[in-house]
């Protein structure tokens, strides 16, 4: 409840009926409907009210005299009070002021005759002084104080006070006058006490001259009588009677001036008394031109509340105009309402004013289905615009050949997008977040239409069975929405637009969530965001496997020695970053559930894709180190100086290799350093990036069917490579032997003493040392396997040659071939397997035992001068050796170029 009004001041202060009045004061009302009342000194004012603001109205008042208060009535706060008072008066209006009122002739008081025709308007001075001209009026304030209320200054009035009518009459007028007016008082008083004998004194000239009239009239009449015989009075009376004719031929004029003057002044008086009905038309137009259609429903509700009934031509002429303009307005309103978008509070204002208005149908309803046509003819559009825009993308970028020049692969950071990505976002996404703005902006509004619509806030009849259309509204244009942005969201975009999407349809799905919308709706959107979530999860890990297949790029062959194991180069590590960089992003992104969103990764269906991705990171490392393992080859080092290889634009690994004789490894040593990388991310990487994933709450990989098999392909590798390792060191060094041996046409029936071992077999040593000491300085790991296979050879190409000797070994003979196979046996025991020693065997039983015992201690002296002899190479190639001096191993600081 609002507090009472308040007047607090007025402008003017007083004035006759009618004056325009500008009223001030406090709690004079909310609006225009909330004004119920106003009186002005008693008189209903209402009718002329304008109100203007809570602070001022604006009035005319009414006929009204003396002072009396102005009473503001209000809806919300009931009858006020005043703190001023105004004051109305008539005024008096004499035969030479201007005024639109027809003023009467000012009676004569001729002795013993009455005036014919009296007025009310003017009375002659008492005193015989002019008042003409004396405008300003005595303050009635202070004769109100003078006097009080009970007098009066009317000389007809039953409280006259002659001391009141001279203050408000004569308070100007000088002490002389006032005296000639009290002379002039007195005679005309005394000449009435005197009689009809003091006035005949008086004027015994106009009476004398009035019987010499009547005398001569008498005479002249008798004459005429004897001059015509006839009647003289019929032809006084015609001559009367004509005289009367001529004499109001002369007023005629005057007469008719003063009916047309009476008949516009009434017309006035109409015309200002109904000034409002006139003027509505006008008013109507104005306001629907402005906007200000609270006016135009105020105006016309109290139009028809006055002269719904009434029976006047010119009223019902007016009244048809005003309903003409009315209708004009609910078109308009009604094709407002259909054109959206609106906020939810003008579409209700709209709403209302139709109401008011008494608009055929049911306007909230209209509301409710132009509503829902625009969102659905909104979605379409969109989807429309932006589709057509990105085909006309793909036919320009079609008839382009786009070729990458980045010396590096794309990072896992690029999932993130820069300012320069926000500035060319693709068609595509930009449909996503349109459509979302799109729900955001209609649906709400929408939705709470309806909401209104349904509990009786709009103020129309409520149709219960229309809730069902309704939710169908609802429900078909989520539907059209969802099915837009999953068109989209399947087509080929990249894994940081499809987050970027997917962080926009969350946005757009919480805020639809606190609209208490039916489940069923929420459902359509939580569906697709789960698919879209798995979409992007699969997203992620297929972009990190392109992103890790390109990491070849990155590789330098610099190497960083891990323990003394062996040493690998950063893109084993590269390979972990990415792979639990991805990881966690997806966690954070796709995985992670939202509000009212189902968990992923539960049914094993999930778990099936998600295991297919964490291979495809799998797959495409072991692609990238076979690619880099095999890049050195002949075949390919061919084929990319001839023809555009994987890595365009950049200095490839094989070119490197072929052109690094003096700044880099060659394709052995990438061989050997790529093996060291596998067994590296074999035996500790995936490892590693298994428990990470499942310390951050992915399906355990172990649960996996095949999952050992996963890493076949690494294993495989790791065979293939080391194959071409043994490939590319064994075979040289096996094919030297035979020549070697039989260099200087040897003959092993000669009779030479041996001093030494044979050329051939230190060349053995020496190639085997060198071998050593190339896979010890890359990976020291890798030595039981390299060499064991390589002394398999050697053992097994010396048991064939001791086999095929043709000639017959003579004794010198015998205890060199002897000295040469133990020798070879001895150093090579380190890396000697069953197999080999059981070759050794096969080419000591194929030469002869010693002739005699002296043979035999011959062959153990010259072994022991042999060994000391060679002391360094047996040494160098102990399993067990470390050396200061000879180690290539670093500080895990620093790296060092093989």
């Amino acid at each position: 409840m609002a507090p009472p009004p308040v007047v607090t001041g007025i402008s003017p202060k007083e004035g006759p009926p009618g004056t325009r009045i500008t009223i001030r004061g406090e709690f004079l009302g909310t609006q225009v409907q909330d004004l119920v009342g106003l009186t002005i000194c008693g008189c209903d004012c209402l009718l002329s009210a304008e109100w203007k603001s809570p602070n001022k109205i604006i009035a005319r008042s009414g006929p009204c005299k003396g002072r009396g208060d102005i009473i503001v009535t209000t809806r919300s706060g009931g009858q006020g009070t005043s703190t001023v008072q105004f004051r109305g008066y008539h005024e008096t209006i004499g035969p030479m002021k201007e005024s639109a009122v027809w003023v009467e002739e000012a009676p004569s008081f001729v002795w013993g005759r009455r005036a014919l025709s009296p007025t009310n308007y003017q009375q002659e001075d008492p005193l015989g002084l002019s008042v003409e001209g004396n405008e300003k009026k005595f303050p009635e304030d202070e004769l109100m104080e003078l006097f009080g209320s009970d007098v009066s200054g009317e000389l007809t009035s039953d409280k006259f006070h002659p001391g009141m009518f001279l203050l408000q009459n004569h308070h100007a007028t000088s002490l002389e006058d006032l005296k000639a007016g009290l002379a002039y008082l007195r005679r005309k008083v005394n000449s009435q006490k005197e009689g009809q004998l003091s006035f005949l004194k008086a004027n015994v000239g106009s009476v004398m001259e009035q019987l010499d009239t009547i005398v001569l009239l008498k005479d002249q009449f008798e004459t005429d009588v004897k001059n015509c015989p006839e009647n003289p009075m019929d032809k006084l009376e015609s001559a009367i009677k004509e005289s009367m004719t001529e004499a109001n031929k002369l007023f005629d004029d005057v007469l008719a001036r003063r009916d047309r003057a009476d008949a516009t002044r009434n017309a006035l008086a109409v015309m200002q008394r109904y000034k409002f009905l006139f003027c509505m038309p006008v008013n109507i137009e104005k306001n629907i031109k402005n906007g200000n259609y609270d006016l135009v429903i105020n105006d016309y509700a109290r139009v028809k509340n006055l002269f719904k009934n009434t029976e006047v031509d010119v009223f019902k002429k007016v009244l048809r105009e005003i309903e003409y303009r009315i209708e004009t307005l609910r078109e308009v309103l009604r094709k407002k309402l259909e054109e959206v978008p609106f906020t939810l509070d003008e579409q209700k204002k709209i709403i209302r004013h139709l109401i008011n208005l008494e608009a055929d149908g049911d306007p909230a309803w209209d509301a409710i289905v132009s509503h829902a046509n625009y969102l659905e003819k909104s979605i379409k559009s969109c989807t429309n615009e932006y589709l057509d825009s990105d085909s006309r993308d793909d036919d320009y970028r079609g008839g382009l050949t786009i070729k990458s020049n980045a010396s590096t692969p794309m990072s896992i950071k690029q999932f993130k997008l820069t300012k320069s990505d926000e500035n060319n976002v693709p068609s595509r996404v930009q449909c996503i977040e349109a459509l979302c703005d799109i729900m955001l902006e209609q649906l709400p509004d929408l939705w709470r239409l309806g909401q209104s619509y349904f509990t009786g806030q709009l103020h129309v009849t409520i149709d219960n069975e229309k809730q069902g259309p309704f939710k169908n509204f609802v429900l078909s244009n989520i539907q059209h929405a969802v099915d837009a942005m999953s068109n989209v969201c399947e087509s080929n975009l990249e894994a940081p637009w499809l987050l970027h999407s997917l962080r926009c349809i969350r946005h757009m799905y919480v805020s639809l969530i606190h609209l208490d919308l039916p489940s069923d709706a929420l459902d359509l959107f939580e569906s697709f965001i789960f698919d879209l979530r798995t979409q992007c999860l699969v997203a992620i890990f297929k972009q990190a496997a392109d992103n890790i297949l390109l990491l070849g790029r990155k590789e330098n062959w610099q190497i960083e020695y891990l323990d003394d194991t062996g040493g690998i180069t950063k893109l084993p590590s590269l390979f972990e970053q990415m792979t639990i960089e991805a990881s966690k992003l997806a966690r954070e992104t796709a995985v992670e559930c939202g509000h009212r969103e189902g968990s992923l990764l539960v049914d094993p269906g999930q778990q099936s894709l998600y295991y297919d991705a964490i291979k495809s990171l799998f797959s495409s490392f072991a692609r990238c180190l076979q690619q880099l393992a095999f890049s050195g080859t002949d075949d390919n080092f061919d084929d990319e100086m001839t023809t555009e290889s994987h890595f365009a634009g950049t200095q490839t690994a094989s070119y490197r290799m072929r052109d690094s004789k003096m700044h880099g490894p060659t394709w052995e040593q990438c061989l050997l350093i790529s093996l060291s990388n596998i067994r590296y991310t074999l035996s500790d990487v995936l490892p590693r990036v298994e428990e990470s994933l499942k310390k951050q709450g992915y399906p355990d990989l172990s649960s996996s069917i095949g999952y050992n098999s996963d890493w076949t392909e690494l294993e495989t590798l790791d065979t293939a490579v080391l194959d071409a390792y043994l490939e590319r060191r064994c075979d040289p060094l096996i094919g030297t032997i035979e020549p070697n041996m039989y260099l200087g046409d040897l003959d092993w029936s000669w009779n030479l003493p041996p001093m030494h071992m044979k050329p051939y077999a230190q060349e053995i040593i020496s190639n085997v040392i060198g071998v050593h000491a190339e896979v010890r300085r890359v990976s020291p790991c890798l030595l039981s396997r390299v060499l064991s296979h390589i002394v398999e050879n050697i053992a097994e190409e010396l048991a064939r040659l001791m086999t095929c000797v043709n000639s017959k070994f003579s004794p010198s003979g015998i205890i060199q071939a002897r000295l040469d196979i133990l020798m070879l046996r001895k150093i090579l025991a380190s890396f000697s397997t069953p197999k080999a020693k059981n070759f050794f065997d096969e080419a000591l039983k194929a030469v002869p035992p010693p002739v005699a015992k002296e043979d035999a201690e011959r062959i153990d002296i010259l072994m022991t001068k042999v060994t000391s002899r060679m002391k360094l190479q047996i040494i160098s190639l102990q399993d067990d050796f470390e050396d200061d001096t000879t180690s290539s191993k670093v500080d895990s600081d620093h790296t060092t170029v093989v």
